[in-house]
């Protein structure tokens, strides 16, 4: 009778939204990033045609979905997914560090749709089997998803940069809006500094529009962090900065673990009293996006951890001392 050998394989692919990310994952992972040879057509449709077998691979497409082309950075890893489930790969992670469409979570009015459901929708038919992503914008996606998700957060990578940059007794994490102060109050805990939070009110029919009205906890003579899951347009981290110091903060940082900085979001961070700027590379900062007060951290050590755990059949939650997994 023969004796069968299985051999476990991992590969990593990415799409072209943010390839430096996944070039640091595969170095973290000591493996080589495979070539999808993605092309597109002369009316702009998409190829791909993996270079190699990938018959009973456990394979992961690491794509962000970066603007401004967001909707080609979706298309571009669903088309990847579909041609790996074709080529009878054993397993298919969509590995997406910035979830698209994740503001887009509920009807907030009539005739909207959920649109991140759609995308959790589009990567389950494609072929999805399991979904990594880093600080969704609301835990609740999770649940859009028939197949396992690994919600993993970059609250210590933050944490530790706080830690390392000196004396936190005359420091105040604060939450830009009520819906942040969970996440905050987490954070503020972990550092041991104390918490706030500003309130703030956006005019109805203005998605990008915010007013802060006014901070609840003490931040005079303290030197203030504010905390978000992203900066999009910076309105909302800029306005919350200006109040924070008309309260007597000493000094104002903003911290995020998404950097989409939308215009006209990076004119707002330089011309304002935000002192630093400390985000995560989930997403790609091109050259006219990066400003001197701009501090990035890599996530991915965190995403590579998260690979590693699912190839090897581990709890996720358990490697990270169920710090690293919301």
């Amino acid at each position: 009778m023969k004796t069968l050998v299985t051999k476990k394989k991992l590969l990593l692919y990415t799409g072209d939204s943010h390839p430096a990310l996944a070039q640091e994952i595969a170095d973290d992972l000591g493996v080589e990033l495979g070539e999808p040879n993605l092309r597109h057509f002369a009316n702009g449709e998409l190829h791909c045609r993996y270079g190699e077998s990938i018959r009973g691979a456990d394979v992961f497409i690491v794509q962000t979905h970066a603007g401004p082309r967001v909707n080609d950075a979706i298309m571009q890893q669903l088309i990847m997914i579909d041609a790996a489930k074709r080529a009878s790969a054993k397993r298919i992670t969509a590995v997406c560090p910035y979830y698209g469409y994740a503001r887009q979570d509920r009807k907030a009015e009539g005739r909207e749709p959920i649109t991140a459901k759609l995308v959790a929708d589009m990567l389950t038919v494609a072929g999805a089997d399991r979904m990594v992503s880093v600080d969704l914008h609301t835990g609740q996606i999770q649940g859009f998803f028939d197949k396992p998700v690994d919600h993993l957060t970059a609250i210590p990578i933050l944490v530790d940069y706080l830690r390392a940059s000196g004396d936190v007794d005359d420091m105040v994490i604060v939450a830009p809006d009520a819906g942040a102060v969970k996440a905050a109050n987490r954070f503020a805990a972990q550092v041991g500094a104390d918490l706030a939070f500003v309130n703030k009110i956006r005019p109805k029919g203005s998605a990008n529009t915010v007013v802060a009205a006014n901070v609840v906890g003490n931040v005079a003579n303290k030197r203030c962090v504010l905390l978000d899951d992203m900066i999009d347009t910076a309105g909302t981290i800029v306005a919350a900065a200006d109040l924070l110091k008309a309260e007597g903060a000493t000094e104002v940082w903003a911290m995020a673990t998404h950097g989409v900085l939308s215009d006209p979001a990076t004119e707002r961070l330089k011309n304002s009293v935000i002192e630093r700027v400390v985000l995560t590379n989930t997403l790609p900062f091109p050259p006219e996006k990066q400003i001197d007060k701009l501090e990035v951290l890599s996530i991915a050590g965190v995403i590579a951890d998260a690979i590693s755990a699912v190839f090897e059949d581990e709890s996720v939650s358990e490697i990270f001392g169920g710090e690293n997994q919301k």
